[in-house]
Formats: C-alpha cells, sequence, structure tokens
C-alpha cells in the first residue's frame, strides 16, 4: 500500500479523534475506516498490473432504524383501528410502505404501494415508489407507465424525471434517458448526482459519443459547489481527482455515523459506475457490494447497485461464450 496513494493512518487517527468525542464511536469509526486504506492500496495495484481488485472488502452497515419499527407499529395500529375515507387510508398505507422499503422489506412496501393506489388512484408518490419497485424487478414498461402517471398528476414532482430516466437507461433506451436526466438536472444544476446520472445516460447514447460527453460533463463541472463533497465524484470522472481525493473528501465534514454510511452508499456506486464503464468488472463488482453492504435501502444508489451487479455478470457471461 503505497502512502502517496491513500489517506494516511496517522491523518484518519487525527480526523476521527477530532470529531468523534466518544471512544466506543471513536473505534468503530476507524473499523470502519480501514476497509477503505485497504481498497485504496488494492485498487492502486489493480490499476498498475490489471483491471481486476482481490481482498475482502466490508464496511459497517446502516442499523435498522427503530423510528421505522416503531412506525410501521403505529401505522399498522391506526390502520385496524381507526375509521378512514378511503384517500386517508391509502395516505397511512403509502408512510408505511415508506418505512417498509427504510428497511429493505421490499415485498411488503410494494403491498402497500399497490393497495394506495387502488384506494386513491390521484396519490401521485404512490405511483413513483411503485415505479422504482419495477425498475428492481425489470418490469420497465410498468416503470415507465407508473413515472407517467406520477408526472401527470404532479407535474412538479422533480424525481419522477430522474427515476423514468433511470428506467429508460436500464431499459436500453438511453437517449430518451439522456433527455429525462437533463430535465432534471437543468431544474437544480449545482447538484453533482444530477449531473452525473445525466453523464452516465448521455455517455450510454449513441446520440453523443463519449468526447461529446466528456466535455457536457466538463462544462457542467463549473455549476457545482466546491463544498459538496460529492462534486469530487465529478472530477473522479472527468480525471482530475483520485478516489483517495473522494475518500478524503467524503470524511472531512460527516457530523455522524450515519451520514458517514449514506456518503459511502453513493460514493461506492457511482465509483462503480466507473469502472464498470471501464470494464473492470471485478473492481467495479467489488463497489457495488460495498454499497449494498451499507444498508442504506432507501437510496437509489443502493436500490439499483444490484441490477448493476446483474448486468456485470450478464457480460461477463456473454463475454464467455463469445
Amino acid at each position: 500500500m503505497k502512502l502517496s496513494n491513500v489517506i494516511s493512518l496517522r491523518h484518519l487517527l487525527t480526523f476521527m479523534s477530532q470529531n468523534f468525542a466518544n471512544r466506543k464511536t471513536l473505534i468503530k469509526r476507524i473499523l470502519l475506516m480501514v476497509p477503505f486504506l485497504f481498497l485504496m492500496g488494492c485498487n492502486s495495484t489493480a490499476q498498475n498490473n490489471s483491471p481486476y481488485m482481490s481482498g475482502l472488502l466490508l464496511t459497517e452497515p446502516e442499523e435498522i432504524s427503530p423510528r421505522s419499527q416503531v412506525a410501521i407499529a403505529h401505522y399498522t395500529n391506526t390502520l385496524f383501528q381507526v375509521k378512514m375515507t378511503p384517500k386517508e387510508r391509502a395516505e397511512i398505507l403509502f408512510q408505511r410502505g415508506i418505512a417498509y422499503d427504510s428497511m429493505g422489506l421490499k415485498s411488503l412496501a410494494r403491498m402497500d404501494y399497490l393497495e394506495a393506489i387502488k384506494l386513491n388512484p390521484q396519490l401521485a408518490e404512490a405511483h413513483n415508489s411503485m415505479g422504482v419497485h419495477y425498475i428492481q424487478a425489470g418490469m420497465y414498461s410498468q416503470a415507465y407507465e407508473a413515472f407517467d402517471s406520477t408526472l401527470e398528476i404532479n407535474p412538479e414532482y422533480d424525481f419522477a424525471l430522474l427515476n423514468r430516466g433511470i428506467a429508460l437507461y436500464y431499459g436500453g433506451r438511453e437517449a430518451l434517458a439522456a433527455e429525462d436526466t437533463l430535465s432534471f438536472l437543468e431544474k437544480d444544476s449545482s447538484d453533482p448526482i444530477r449531473v452525473l446520472w445525466h453523464y452516465i445516460a448521455a455517455n450510454s447514447s449513441d446520440d453523443k459519443s463519449p468526447e461529446q460527453a466528456y466535455l457536457m460533463l466538463k462544462e457542467a463541472r463549473v455549476n457545482l459547489p466546491e463544498d459538496k463533497w460529492a462534486t469530487t465524484l465529478v472530477d473522479y470522472y472527468l480525471q482530475e481527482a483520485t478516489e483517495s481525493d473522494v475518500i478524503a473528501k467524503l470524511i472531512s465534514d460527516v457530523r455522524s455515523p450515519t451520514e458517514l454510511n449514506y456518503r459511502l452508499c453513493e460514493a461506492y456506486f457511482y465509483i462503480g459506475k466507473y469502472h464498470a464503464k471501464q470494464g473492470k468488472f471485478s473492481v467495479a463488482e467489488n463497489y457495488f457490494k460495498l454499497s449494498l453492504s451499507t444498508n442504506v435501502y432507501e437510496y437509489v444508489e443502493h436500490k439499483y447497485a444490484r441490477i448493476e451487479l446483474d448486468n456485470l455478470r450478464r457480460a461477463r457471461r456473454e463475454a464467455y461464450t463469445n
């Protein structure tokens, strides 16, 4: 492991001692960050010698929220004991579905969303949530319809644009995906994650060459604030930052273990996407598994990491048979 290529352990310990006063929390955070050092060292070797990464890569999973568990009990009790209108019942079912989703209980969440839509077809949020589940199930036509319904009911529901764009991207309709991700980006050009999704879609589309997509990303970078850690991810895609830089920025101002885990979920996913595009399938697989290991179920990055793993395995099989 080259010290020039990773965050030094001394720097890490200093950061931890300054930001986590509780000794128990400090130890947990150090144990959490050790895989980063290992990861970066392995990746440095992988980049120099081969597209593959070796070693066991782990992170501390996010704990199941007690608040979500209590919320589920409260919503269930309300559904059984309180007389409500169909719209009120639909709202409670939707909220319980959100709680189920935050715990990774997809089947239970899906049942609640479908029942909520049946009771109140005008509940835009439920259509949007069902659309995400359709993406995860590979049911792209149903996903398009769900997001179309969301936007018909509420044209201002911006995240339906992103989600429809992602559905189109995974459904192999990259040019249309780029149109939706561009519309989403134009609503907030200072968001690095919006920039990345538009680049990912555009860079996969036949309408843009890799050079044109790169120039688009370079132009979008101008609008990104330096104080957002995810801006460094855009720099990484532009090959103007290293993975070490991403990690250093990611941990620089975290205030809690939960916030750190949420950032890890995003960082692992987008670094994995970068390596997948470069054809470094083993490296990409490790990053997607790391994203899943955070247990941040409500983030789209966690939701779609498994799709990415399936796509990588399919690409491997096709390469092997050819």
